[in-house]
């Protein structure tokens, strides 16, 4: 008898989006968390618009728009004059821009939410071995006021960093290697009159190379930011690896921390107006690394993360990739805790993010050494990339064929938003994403004829009992169709936006993952496709 269903290994973003989706799902589960209290730093601060939606889904967004601040894009100085302005534009159809928000902030949200399923973050408790078998995971944990726990759970999800216990213990190895580099950061505010919601790049070159970069995220407040810097020798680590050689994060108590004087030296070198800088919330001296696991878990134990990929933090991919790392897991865990996960559903978690994180290492040092303009992608392209919204998983064995016949997103894509949905009792319409809000598998079936929907009931009985419960389903219609054989939820696709954003034709079954992601397109409705596709899923 098992303990709890799920043990998860640190508190930062991504073991609280983990913790979250687990505990949403019903599953027992504890998050422990070394540290007594959160850290106060503004580390990750990017907020990617795939993160925003995944909060969205998470029933998390309101308080995410509440409390981030919009980055609206970069202005970029080279020796004291000005580049081109890059501004962070996507296309309308996109939900959600590209924000700001202190990590220190997403941690309280998440923790907030985490609360509201009725969990908690267990504060100086700390992993420290754990063993599996067929049946379970084995734990011991140290405890605040000194001693041990010993128990035993389904499942192990390693949240726990670049020095990750998890890891370690899975013997997986990390690969890749320190950048020479240091840089000390500070939360200041400064006097300056640059447009707010853009961040500034300011660089010193000579005969093409680098010496001096000041980079300033902007955070919510007055002219308030997050700036990074090179390392004046006074305050350089260098020398003084960490215990694992693992060089990446915060120096934390550790050796010097930066002044407002550091600060203002850099400042008065690269800023592109006369500042003072004052108000100095935080600072530290950080590294950097570029590592991957070869695999992102064996048998009952899973790293999620940081304690899977590091990597340089430019375009602010690393917290971003950790949480869509957590939010594929849960819904695969939940279902095997569950005991309804078909053959090969953990497995998917390797085969679906190993690939994304090998590529986020290697965009974002090749950005770190080259520049973001070396990369071979057109303006439009890039953007979307940046924003997480080109993630997908075509080929995985969790999704079904290609769809290559449709004009629209295929299975392994992600499902995007669309407008002008409408219930029969609505007075206003709702967005695609409100209806897919805190739901597992979600199951939309279109017509744009009435005889196509007479089908409809009985084929979302038969797949609400294939995936044992863990799945939904919603008739979408035509904008003037009217059925009178359809007793499932139904909307009127009134702008025809469905429709064209997904390429759907009549009797079609689209069916949207948990994670957001196209599961499988299946023409007609009754035919073998989706009921071979669930049992795959969830087992017989």
């Amino acid at each position: 008898m098992v303990d709890v269903d799920v043990l998860v290994a640190g508190a930062g973003p991504v073991g609280l989006t983990a913790a979250s989706e687990l505990r949403r799902r019903g599953l027992a589960c504890r998050v422990v968390d070394r540290l007594p209290a959160p850290l106060p730093y503004a580390r990750a601060v990017g907020v990617q618009p795939r993160t925003l939606e995944i909060w969205d889904r998470m029933g998390m967004i309101r308080e995410a728009l509440e409390t981030a601040v919009p980055l609206r894009g970069q202005l970029l100085y080279v020796n004291g004059k000005e580049g081109p302005r890059i501004d962070l534009e996507l296309p309308p159809d996109v939900p959600y821009g590209f924000a700001a928000l202190p990590q220190y902030e997403t941690e309280r949200l998440l923790e907030d939410l985490l609360r509201r399923w009725g969990g908690h973050v267990e504060r100086d408790t700390e992993l420290v071995s754990f063993e599996q078998d067929s049946e379970e995971v084995r734990l011991v944990l140290s405890l605040p006021a000194g001693g041990t726990e010993e128990l035993t759970a389904r499942y192990l999800v390693g949240c726990d960093g670049a020095h990750s216990v998890v890891r370690k213990g899975l013997g997986l190895s990390f690969e890749g290697a320190a950048l020479p580099e240091e840089y000390m950061l500070g939360d200041v505010e400064v006097d300056w009159d640059l447009p707010a919601g853009y961040g500034i790049r300011a660089s010193h070159v000579v005969d093409g190379r680098t010496d001096d970069l000041l980079v300033c995220i902007p955070l919510p407040g007055d002219r308030r930011y997050r700036m990074s810097m090179g390392t004046p020798p006074e305050l350089s680590r260098a020398g003084r690896e960490d215990a694992d050689g693992v060089a990446h994060g915060l120096s934390g108590e550790h050796g010097p921390v930066p002044g407002i004087e550091h600060i203002q030296r850099v400042l008065d070198r690269l800023s592109p107006r006369p500042t003072t800088a004052s108000s100095l919330r935080w600072s530290s001296v950080f590294r950097i690394s570029h590592r991957i696991v070869d695999r992102y878990g064996r048998g009952r134990v899973f790293v999620a993360g940081d304690a899977a990929h590091i990597h340089p933090p430019t375009g602010a991919q690393g917290m971003n990739t950790g949480v869509q790392d957590a939010f594929n897991l849960a819904w695969k865990l939940a279902a095997a805790a569950r005991g309804r996960a078909g053959a090969g559903l953990l497995e998917s978690y390797d085969a679906e993010r190993r690939p994304v994180g090998e590529e986020v290492v290697a965009r974002t040092l090749r950005h770190a050494r080259r520049g973001i303009h070396a990369d071979p992608d057109d303006p439009g392209t890039m953007m979307l990339r940046e924003a997480q919204l080109l993630v997908g998983y075509r080929g995985s064995a969790l999704v079904g064929p290609d769809g290559s016949a449709h004009d629209g997103p295929a299975p392994g894509d992600r499902a995007p938003d669309c407008g002008g949905l409408r219930y029969a009792l609505g007075t206003f319409p709702v967005r695609l994403f409100t209806l897919l809000r805190d739901r597992e598998h979600t199951l939309l079936l279109y017509a744009d004829h009435e005889d196509q929907a007479a089908s409809f009931d009985d084929v979302a009985a038969a797949a609400v009992r294939a995936a044992h419960g863990m799945l939904s389903a919603c008739a979408v219609l035509a904008p003037k169709l009217r059925v009178s054989v359809v007793r499932l939820p139904a909307v009127h696709d009134s702008l025809d936006e469905f429709r064209r954003m997904y390429g759907a034709r009549g009797g079609e079954a689209v069916l949207v993952r948990p994670d957001g992601h196209l599961g499988l397109r299946a023409t007609p409705v009754g035919g073998t496709e989706l009921p071979a596709h669930l049992e795959m899923l969830f087992g017989p």
